[in-house]
């Protein structure tokens, strides 16, 4: 703030509402504050909490998979393919698609099939095929709902993964996790509503940004919290040397009297946001150290999650430690594990990070499940984009890397409202193109108005996960700058042949 100049400031912080509301007088303050409803009468409350319809799920866990994880190693069985190793894509099936500076240089696409072995779980038409890196999560593809149609617009890392967090590849936008925080408000007062981990990983070559766990034009106490696995799990945690408990809670109800003052005076949201948030942190200087105590945990649950759970950062102990926030309220947490972007030796990458997520996986759905919290909890697993089925660089079957694919990639969810045990949507034998159901590639072209059956866009998703928790993606939200925005922009259809 500019003190030398109060006038200015004034001028400054002066919105709109804030204008009616000092302009009016008498029955006219009345009126208007019936007329604009909510943001009138619960001054600085800007929580959508209202349900549209019955929730099937009442909190979400995203296991995101930064980088672009490979469908054709893990989970979108191509047997065709071991045929056609080294041969040229198709023109037909690449269709003119762009592709990534990256492999833009190449003079061939040679094609090149998965090395690892497939099993299909279940004998029907929808059964669940798992590779044997992910020998831990097949003991549970009878409870997961595996989407191969998934498909995104963008080809490069920073755009893709904030356009599936944000709704835009562009940045500014709140994230997925402060949209439901603002659409459904908190369980815990001692927590806050949305919690982030980035999990250890030996291949943490993309950068994440605050921004996908931020609140873009929403309030600020919407943002996702980092909870650290060094030093205090939340930054200035601990209270500095010399200043005690009630010292502190003296220091705040001292400043909680300033910023209401300030509120009075300019009436902006952000100071009420600025008050709970130092509210919450007090809080949580008691329920996180609580929060990371594991120590009563049994061997049984290690047993589940695996030995890496013991350690800190690790994504065993993040996911642990994902039930332990579901057990205590906790809508939203998202745990972020980098390393999936393939481009050369494929093979030693991919195996090092399925063993660092496989076991952890399958621990946390039977852990939801043995304490009766899979039904209502939605657990989401996928990257940004999947990989090609081409070679990039020089074509080896045992070291081979692979570009990155939007036009269709393998996300997969359960619990929480979807239907256990299938997959939905399919590829061409490639897994290069969305296909039909006699297996013809297809272009779906996403518009508010249209939806091709069997394809999921990242909007679809988003709309979905929404639909889930008992939120209305058209009905969510905020305006700003003069229009209503929401998660899913003008876009999203609620994928209803995965509800159960």
């Amino acid at each position: 703030m500019n003190d030398s100049n109060p006038l200015r400031e004034y001028e400054l912080a002066i919105t709109r509402r804030q204008l009616f509301g000092r302009s009016a007088l008498g029955l006219g303050t009345a009126a208007m504050a019936n007329l604009m409803g909510r943001d009138l009468r619960a001054e600085g409350s800007d929580a959508a909490t209202a349900l549209h319809h019955t929730a099937k799920a009442r909190r979400v866990i995203y296991l995101f998979m930064s980088g672009g994880p490979s469908h054709h190693d893990l989970w979108d069985y191509k047997p065709k393919m071991q045929k056609m190793f080294g041969e040229q894509l198709p023109d037909h099936i690449r269709d003119g698609q762009r592709i990534t500076g990256m492999t833009a240089r190449q003079k061939t696409l040679p094609i090149c099939p998965s090395k690892y072995k497939f099993t299909k779980h279940d004998n029907n038409d929808r059964g669940v095929w798992v590779s044997e890196l992910l020998s831990h999560t097949a003991t549970v593809a009878k409870e997961l709902c595996v989407v191969h149609s998934t498909f995104t617009e963008a080809i490069n890392h920073d755009p893709a993964i904030t356009y599936i967090q944000t709704g835009s590849q562009i940045p500014g936008r709140p994230s997925l996790g402060a949209w439901l925080s603002y659409g459904l408000g908190s369980m815990n007062e001692d927590l806050p509503g949305y919690v982030v981990m980035h999990a250890k990983t030996s291949f943490a070559e993309q950068s994440l940004f605050g921004r996908l766990w931020g609140t873009g034009f929403l309030s600020a106490n919407h943002q996702g919290i980092l909870l650290r696995s060094q030093g205090d799990p939340v930054l200035y945690l601990s209270n500095p040397a010399g200043v005690r408990r009630q010292d502190r809670r003296a220091q705040l109800d001292v400043l909680a009297a300033l910023n209401r003052e300030q509120h009075k005076r300019f009436t902006d949201p952000e100071v009420l946001a600025r008050i709970q948030q130092h509210e919450m942190a007090y809080r949580m200087q008691v329920s996180v150290p609580e929060l990371m105590d594991i120590s009563q945990e049994s061997d049984r649950t290690f047993e589940l999650y695996g030995e890496e759970a013991r350690q800190p950062g690790t994504f065993a102990a993040c996911c642990l430690n994902a039930r332990r926030l579901a057990e205590r309220g906790v809508r939203n947490i998202q745990i972020f594990h980098r390393g999936w972007d393939a481009h050369g030796n494929l093979p030693r990458e991919h195996e090092s990070q399925c063993k660092d997520v496989d076991r952890a996986c399958a621990g946390l759905i039977k852990d939801l499940k043995q304490r009766g919290m899979l039904d209502e909890t939605l657990v989401i697993w996928g990257g940004e984009f999947g990989r090609t089925s081409y070679c990039q660089g020089g074509l080896k079957k045992d070291n081979y890397g692979r570009d990155h694919h939007p036009r269709c990639f393998t996300v997969w969810m359960a619990g929480g409202g979807v239907k256990p045990g299938i997959t939905y949507g399919r590829t061409d034998d490639y897994a290069y193109n969305i296909a039909d159901a006699e297996g013809n590639p297809i272009k779906p072209q996403p518009t508010k108005d249209h939806w091709t059956p069997g394809t999921m866009h990242i909007h679809d998703l988003n709309a979905t996960i929404l639909h889930l928790l008992g939120i209305d993606h058209k009905r969510l939200t905020y305006r700003y700058q003069g229009r209503d925005f929401r998660l899913t922009d003008v876009h999203g259809h609620v994928v209803s042949d995965l509800l159960a």
